[in-house]
């Protein structure tokens, strides 16, 4: 870590209550702050979550989108301004998708996020609590993201299992 930001990554289920936590703790520090957005609105239902997700933002919020380069975005961004990534497992299934190399892309990102410029907040999917999925494309996607999710544990000042709106600290 470095000693200008600081890294506190967010894990839980959907509708947990990940990504509310993730924006309080942003506001604590001062305006304007930064949420780097994953999400690609291939459906009607994704287009609804973006936009509950936008609306709970007011405007000192500055939303930058980006699906699949964060290794390119992140070390642009000004030092010092609060973060927000959200979240890594959309962006996960976009590499996927995209038909990169997942382990290299994994790897990359979570040095970029060991060094933190700012106060950074990282959100995720736990996917690994559920039952075996019956293909493999989705064993894959399990297991890259518990594999995503470890690294940048192990990076983070801060780690928060979110359950039912209330947050656990991990470390």
């Amino acid at each position: 870590m470095t000693e200008s930001g600081s890294l506190t990554f967010i894990l839980g289920g959907a509708r947990s209550g990940k990504s509310r936590l993730a924006e309080s703790l942003a506001e604590e520090f001062p305006a304007p702050w930064i949420y780097v957005a994953t999400a690609q609105a291939f459906d009607q239902e994704l287009r609804e979550r973006i936009h509950e997700h936008r609306s709970r933002r007011g405007p000192h919020w500055q939303t930058l989108e980006s699906p699949i380069d964060l290794e390119t975005v992140l070390p642009e961004l000004p030092a010092g301004r609060p973060l927000l990534l959200d979240c890594l497992t959309l962006w996960l299934t976009n590499i996927m998708l995209a038909g990169h190399d997942v382990e290299k892309a994994s790897r990359r990102l979570a040095e970029i996020l060991g060094n933190p410029r700012g106060p950074w907040f990282v959100v995720s999917n736990e996917v690994g609590l559920g039952i075996v999925p019956d293909n493999k494309l989705a064993r894959q996607f399990r297991d890259a993201a518990g594999r995503l999710n470890q690294m940048v544990a192990q990076k983070a000042n801060r780690v928060y299992f979110m359950a039912a709106g209330i947050p656990m600290t991990v470390k």
